[in-house]
């Protein structure tokens, strides 16, 4: 079985999301999705954030055809063990992360990065719904 593994907070679904999913699971039998923890969200990317729970983007993700499980992380050493753990073959991050250090990438067989598609970032989205109140 060829396991593929991604990881992010993916606190409001976009078509960029679907479409990494949709990729990463192109790659293989086993998609596994780790998100961060509402902790780790708010840590790094701000005490407004997540928009959605933890329990809501688990939900939401376990309903997605191509994800095949959805595991929950709240540190960099957690990330790293999970992905040792599932000892992927693959890896897909997206292309923002050329020629940075990805946690866990030493335990996936390759890492492969997905062409961010421009126009979709959650960030950006909750910006402009913030910007028209």
């Amino acid at each position: 079985m060829t396991k593929v593994f991604t990881n992010g907070c993916y606190d409001i679904l976009h078509r960029g999301h679907i479409e990494l999913f949709e990729y990463a699971r192109s790659l293989g039998d086993y998609l596994v999705v780790a998100i961060d923890s509402d902790t780790r969200v708010k840590t790094n990317k701000g005490p407004n954030r997540p928009h959605n729970s933890q329990s809501d983007r688990e939900y939401v993700l376990r309903a997605l055809k191509s994800i095949d499980d959805v595991v929950v992380f709240d540190s960099d050493e957690e990330l790293s063990n999970i992905i040792q753990n599932y000892c992927p073959s693959f890896m897909v991050v997206g292309s923002d992360w050329r020629g940075k250090k990805v946690i866990g990438q030493e335990h996936a067989r390759e890492l492969i990065f997905f062409e961010r598609i421009d126009g979709y970032s959650t960030t950006k989205t909750i910006q402009n719904l913030v910007n028209r109140r």
